[in-house]
């Protein structure tokens, strides 16, 4: 299977990444109830922190008599040991590129968003400076467009001579 579909499957649930046991069992060809028996016969190789079973809420949308278990990329590591087909170690393979695509797209798209940012901050403060030279220019022609009245000269010549 190519990584690009198993990378889809992949879902985001209490902050990390997972496969569920179904898309699982697809992958390596057997039924979902075979791998989650599989996987609990052989609990001790998969901690809590690899593996969960989903809340009522978190899993709306699937119709099935049990919870469905989440797999993290470790839990997923494990899974070679308990499933010990050539298969299983193919598509564990595969589903480890899979997992690695999708760290280096999330590096790629923050240090993007890094940029991104960093360009922004820089677009302001040119248009900062930019306004406020055009304000100072319709400030000028305002000024220029405002007739301002002549100046009345007296007529002669007129000194100051001031006093002695």
């Amino acid at each position: 299977m190519p990584v690009e579909n198993i990378s889809r499957a992949i879902l985001v649930l209490r902050g990390h990444r997972v496969l569920l046991d179904q898309t699982l069992a697809e992958l390596y060809g057997v039924e979902t109830r075979v791998l989650v028996q599989a996987i609990k016969h052989n609990l001790a190789r998969v901690p809590a922190d690899f593996m969960f079973q989903l809340t009522a809420e978190e899993s709306r949308g699937q119709h099935r008599k049990y919870l469905p278990y989440a797999f993290t990329e470790q839990g997923v590591a494990m899974l070679s040991s308990v499933l010990r087909s050539a298969r299983a170690i193919a598509v564990n393979i595969q589903i480890m590129r899979a997992f690695d695509r999708m760290r280096e797209l999330l590096i790629s798209n923050r240090e993007l968003a890094e940029k991104l940012d960093q360009l922004e901050a820089r677009l302001e403060k040119k248009l900062a400076s930019h306004d406020e030279a055009i304000a100072a220019i319709l400030s000028a022609i305002r000024e220029l467009m405002t007739p301002t009245p002549p100046r009345r000269r007296g007529i002669g010549f007129t000194a100051d001579l001031g006093e002695k």
